[in-house]
């Protein structure tokens, strides 16, 4: 055993380049050597004049002329426009470098203006000025790379903080500020900006020449149209005086007299007693009048279809609630509040295939 290691040690330890076999080239005097034109043939005798020009043809064919471009040498081509042009997505890191060069010159420029940094107190006063971004979609066109999530959240990053600048200097009043930063914010605003930002935003009800309100109300899958009309105070005048009570010689006390307004609800052209024999659903309608202060103060004519009592008069409610605010529209945050003005979207939930209702199973029956 000891034998073999020996063995394989030595041979481990032997040179490499004893193992290879060299061949070395034959030697040639200098005096054998004949030269042609800066050409010479090593150990060969005096060559004719056609061998020599075939020799000297041969050498010019390998060797490229210099007026010749060569396709494959990099130092001919043309620098590209971008530094970013290797990166695969040269668009979107330029676009990016603009947007922060332009973060970094208004940044400086209203530091100049002593309106950086800006306490929190005035930050909190600042114009509110809401945007709408491009959608990733539509970035990606203008970016011309796909717009991954993260890609998307930085451009949006750098473009809330430009729009925050330009809340900065629009509310400071350097318009030259403000329209060089709404021109590059503008470009990448999506738009349907202003369809957008109107969502949510109700429409207002406007009163007609009589002073009605015209509104719509729902609730499950019942629908009521409601007109309102203020109630005209009526003031009763009678001939018939009192000697006694205007020269105070009557013993009884005397009461103060209240002026009742009396309104009406109708409900398809029928009182409302008639129509909801339950109180609960009177109560139910008369809700927003109690809550708004307006109780008797406004006539009510609805027609209400589709669904049961409840939804009937959950959709009046509705309908009552938006008329008030019409009418009077300080009476919105109490209305707001009680969530009066907002639609229940209470509905019932779909019956499921293979259950008796919509949760209800039916009866496991062994056999």
């Amino acid at each position: 055993m000891n034998i073999l290691r020996s063995q394989i040690c030595t041979v481990l330890r032997r040179p490499l380049y004893r193992q290879l076999t060299t061949t070395a080239r034959p030697f040639v005097p200098p005096a054998q050597l004949v030269f042609h034109d800066n050409l010479y043939v090593p150990g060969a005798k005096e060559l004719d004049d056609s061998t020599v020009e075939a020799l000297v043809g041969e050498t010019n064919e390998r060797e490229p002329e210099d007026d010749e471009e060569d396709p494959n040498d990099d130092r001919d081509k043309p620098h590209p426009d971008s530094p970013n042009f290797y990166t695969g997505r040269s668009s979107y890191y330029d676009n990016i470098i603009e947007l922060q060069n332009a973060i970094s010159r208004t940044r400086g420029t209203l530091q100049r203006l002593h309106l950086l940094p800006l306490p929190e107190f005035a930050r909190k006063s600042l114009q509110p000025m809401p945007t709408v971004w491009k959608t990733p979609e539509e970035m990606t066109t203008d970016f011309e790379t796909n717009m991954t999530i993260s890609r998307y959240r930085r451009v949006t990053a750098l473009l809330n903080e430009l729009n925050e600048y330009l809340r900065i200097a629009t509310t400071a009043g350097y318009a030259d500020v403000a329209d060089r930063i709404g021109s590059i914010i503008s470009i990448f605003e999506s738009g349907k900006k202003e369809a957008f930002l109107s969502r949510g935003i109700r429409k207002p009800v406007l009163l007609d020449q009589h002073g009605r309100s015209y509104t719509f109300g729902k609730r499950k899958t019942s629908a009521a149209r409601v007109w309102m009309i203020p109630v005209k105070s009526t003031h009763e005048t009678t001939s018939d005086v009192n000697v006694e009570e205007v020269f105070g010689l009557s013993n009884e006390p005397k009461r103060s007299s209240v002026n009742v307004t009396v309104s009406t609800i109708l409900v398809n052209n029928i009182p409302i007693a008639e129509y909801f024999p339950q109180p609960v659903d009177r109560e139910r309608i008369v809700r927003p009048l109690k809550v708004a202060g307006v109780l008797g103060k406004y006539n009510v004519f609805t027609i209400v279809r589709g669904g049961g009592t409840t939804g009937q008069s959950g959709a009046i409610a509705h309908g009552i609630a938006k008329g008030i605010f019409a009418h009077e529209p300080e009476t919105g945050v109490v209305l707001k509040r009680a969530k009066l003005l907002r639609r229940d979207p209470r509905m019932v939930e779909r019956k499921k295939t293979g259950l008796a209702k919509a949760r209800k199973r039916y009866t496991w029956v062994k056999r």
